[in-house]
């Protein structure tokens, strides 16, 4: 089962989503005059901005539900093990895939915005279902996404978050290999079950607070460890530009090569693409699509330039060796109590306990989404959900005591899978959010604050909740 399982993740990312990802992130980068640069200080202003409606979901609010679900444990165990198995230049090809993937993102949660559908109480909901179904008109292909979507959130992504944060404990002295595991398991996933029982407007307020305060915390960690090794940065500098280049050793293992290595943990922590972060952008209320899509990109940089970076540089810094043996959580703790002692371990169990919570109540906000349009657009009864949340929670208990190479592979697959879909759908759709697009760059150039209507783009109001 291994070996099977280990080809169809090395075949699916390369070459298929490795062209697939890289072709369409440029596409929709040259189509809007590379957006993701352009814009990013117009999205950071965009970003405090309060919807009129006292009851909708803000734009600040639906970008940390979906920073809650995609920054978590890839950020430091993903970057550990993309190292430690592809080598330093993983990071380069990380970084340059989410600043191109930050495109993707733009255009998903555009279109997401655009077809968000329209709840009883006046509130918005929607995702690349919706834009597939809507636009495109394909139920099955809408289908097929959503069933990817259930699988990689409720199952793959739970259940390597729940292994992850297990494996933070190996470095203390009470870890028993056959015991603990499944202690901490049972604790993380009566912690997430008490929390999902409150439903999407806990889990909205849980991120708002818990996502920021990870976030900096991280961030000034990483500032000190970089500030006490300042003589390393260059060196380290070096070793990632030169292994990142080093074409010859890629090309002789491309499957386990700095690059694959990178775009695979890269997607897993920013999720560009890959159809998640449109499910909370939905949610949003304002004036224009592409307001919230501006606002929604921002994850893709606070995930993987900032804090993915930041494992990477705090590791490397420590000179302690990356390798197959210490791949994951180990090399991070060990590389951070070379630096910082004894607290440096115990800050990255803290901060993967954190990581990994909102990932977890996050991931299954989403599977929420995906389960009410399988259910006629509609959230499923309380029992179903009761035992839905259940399943849910014994995943998370069941992610604590697999093997790890397991749990990565079929969070590789199923991810992958959402990836192909949406980004097909994307780009088949891409001449709505560049017209979008046009329309909002239009407006602000007029000195207006961007007002979207449909007509606009002769996209037809009649099957449009919002727009009008």
């Amino acid at each position: 089962m291994m070996e099977f399982l280990d080809a169809v993740d090395g075949i699916l990312y390369y070459p298929i989503l490795l062209i697939v990802m890289g072709a369409a992130g440029l596409y929709f980068s040259l189509r809007m005059g590379f957006v993701q640069v352009r814009w990013l200080p117009e999205a950071l202003r965009l970003l405090m901005v309060k919807p009129k409606d006292k009851n909708g979901t803000s734009p600040f609010q639906a970008l940390m539900v979906s920073t809650a679900a995609c920054v978590g444990t890839g950020n430091i165990i993903g970057v550990s093990t993309a190292i430690c198995l592809g080598g330093p230049g993983a990071a380069f090809w990380m970084t340059l895939m989410a600043i191109i993937g930050a495109a993707s993102s733009f255009t998903e949660c555009t279109l997401a915005q655009i077809f968000k559908r329209k709840k009883a109480d006046g509130s918005s909901y929607g995702g690349p279902a919706y834009y597939i179904e809507d636009a495109l008109h394909n139920r099955v292909m809408a289908t097929a996404f959503v069933i990817f979507l259930l699988l990689t959130y409720s199952f793959g992504f739970n259940l390597l978050c729940s292994f992850n944060v297990q494996s933070t404990f190996s470095v203390y002295s009470f870890y028993h290999p056959e015991t603990t595991p499944a202690v901490i398991g049972a604790i993380l996933a009566l912690l997430v079950g008490a929390c999902v029982m409150g439903g999407a407007k806990a889990i909205e307020k849980a991120a708002g607070i818990l996502v920021p305060f990870m976030g900096v915390a991280y961030a000034l960690v990483t500032i000190l460890v970089l500030a006490l090794n300042f003589q390393e940065i260059p060196r380290v500098l070096e070793a990632i530009l030169h292994d990142a280049f080093n074409f010859r050793a890629i090309f002789s293992g491309i499957g386990g090569s700095c690059l694959i290595m990178g775009i695979k943990r890269g997607l897993y922590s920013n999720e560009a693409g890959v159809g998640s972060a449109p499910n909370a952008a939905a949610a949003a209320t304002t004036t224009h699509p592409v307001k919230q899509g501006l606002v929604q990109m921002l994850s893709v940089y606070i995930d993987t330039v900032i804090l993915c970076n930041a494992t990477a540089f705090m590791c490397l810094v420590s000179e302690v060796p990356g390798n197959a043996e210490n791949a994951g959580a180990l090399w991070v703790q060990t590389s951070l109590h070379k630096v910082l002692g004894d607290f440096g371990p115990l800050f990255i169990t803290v901060s993967m306990l954190v990581f990994s919570f909102t990932t977890l109540i996050g991931n299954i906000y989403y599977c929420e989404n995906g389960l009410a349009y399988l259910n006629h657009k509609r959230i499923p009864g309380k029992k179903f959900m009761r035992g839905f949340h259940l399943y849910a929670v014994l995943i998370v208990f069941l992610g604590a005591i697999i093997p790890m190479a397991a749990a990565w592979d079929l969070a590789d697959i199923m991810m992958g899978g959402m990836t192909l879909i949406n980004l097909t759908a994307c780009v088949l759709l891409s001449s709505v959010a560049v017209g979008a697009y046009q329309d909002y760059k239009k407006q602000k150039e007029a000195g207006q604050d961007p007002c979207f209507k449909a007509a606009s783009l002769g996209l037809p109001t009649d099957e449009l909740d919002f727009w009008k």
